[in-house]
């Protein structure tokens, strides 16, 4: 069911903009249209997150989006789904990157358990890979031990420090900034900026805007800057504010971004810039 979204940056914008992907376009998987129009309810409406109940038990072995992916695209995700206009939802765990896997359990007994297992299998198969490869590696849903595995381990939440710091301060950010805290009526707007990365600008009619910029490829360097969302407002400069490559947070820290001549956007990361007013001009002030 994963065959009709390809990950681009694109796929991205549009989903932060208007929440669901399929509003009633041919879905091929299903061999149907799929889903309703949704255009006139705002982003901030919807639900996102990057772990949930059914996606992580349909995986080989139950991994969790971070153990599957870069650290450092995991932390640029992470500031997307905790800065983005939806609501974001945490996974189990998910605020300090618990090991523990999540597989399908439950606690049926006799010919309904039975059923359940082969269910499974039957479901499974449906991605190459399983079936290929037989679904063997599937837990049986109805061993204790499967549960028992998928218990969380809370002295992690006191060993896991970067990805504890990384959730805090965002949160902290969303809670406490006045555009990203979505009090502030604000307009949202997006655009590809790279085979891999894209910006999402947070308007204002006060100009206190903000830029969201996410690159999940190698370092970008982008001139010319024919971008018209990558403008600042008038009388205003781009300023950093976060970067998920702080170094309490794992990474290897931030070089300049937004210079002169270029914008220098690194790899596998996620900066968020601040429009403040220009330094002549708050001096002048």
């Amino acid at each position: 069911y994963y065959s009709d979204y390809r990950g681009t940056p694109q796929e991205i914008v549009s989903a932060c903009k208007y929440g669901f992907l399929y509003q009633g376009q041919y879905y091929a998987w299903q061999k149907k249209a799929r889903g309703t129009p949704a255009l006139d309810i705002a982003a901030t409406h919807f639900v996102t997150y990057l772990d949930n109940h059914d996606q992580i038990p349909n995986s080989t072995h139950a991994r969790r989006f971070h153990q599957i992916t870069s650290p450092g695209r995991y932390r640029a995700l992470t500031a997307l789904l905790l800065l983005g206009p939806g609501m974001p939802m945490l996974f189990q765990g998910q605020e300090f990157a618990a090991s523990a896997p999540f597989y399908y359990f439950a606690d049926n007994e006799g010919e309904f358990a039975e059923g359940v297992r082969k269910g499974r299998r039957e479901f499974v198969s449906q991605f190459p890979s399983v079936a290929a490869g037989g679904a063997d590696w599937l837990k049986d849903p109805d061993d204790e031990r499967t549960f028992t595995r998928c218990v969380l381990d809370w002295s992690e939440r006191d060993r896991h420090v970067e990805a504890l710091a990384l959730h805090h301060d965002l949160l902290k950010l969303r809670h406490e900034d006045p555009v990203f805290n979505k009090n502030t009526s604000s307009s949202l707007d997006g655009s590809v900026i790279g085979p891999e990365a894209f910006v999402l600008r947070f308007v204002t009619q006060a100009g206190e805007d903000r830029l969201l910029v996410v690159n999940l490829g190698r370092q970008l360097s982008l001139s010319p800057l024919p971008e018209p969302l990558l403008a600042p407002p008038a009388k205003r400069e781009w300023s950093l504010a976060w970067s998920s490559e702080e170094p309490r947070y794992g990474g290897d820290g931030t070089p300049p971004v937004n210079r002169s001549d270029a914008w220098h956007i690194p790899a596998h990361a996620a900066v968020v810039l601040v429009a403040r007013a220009q330094a002549a001009q708050a001096n002048h002030d």
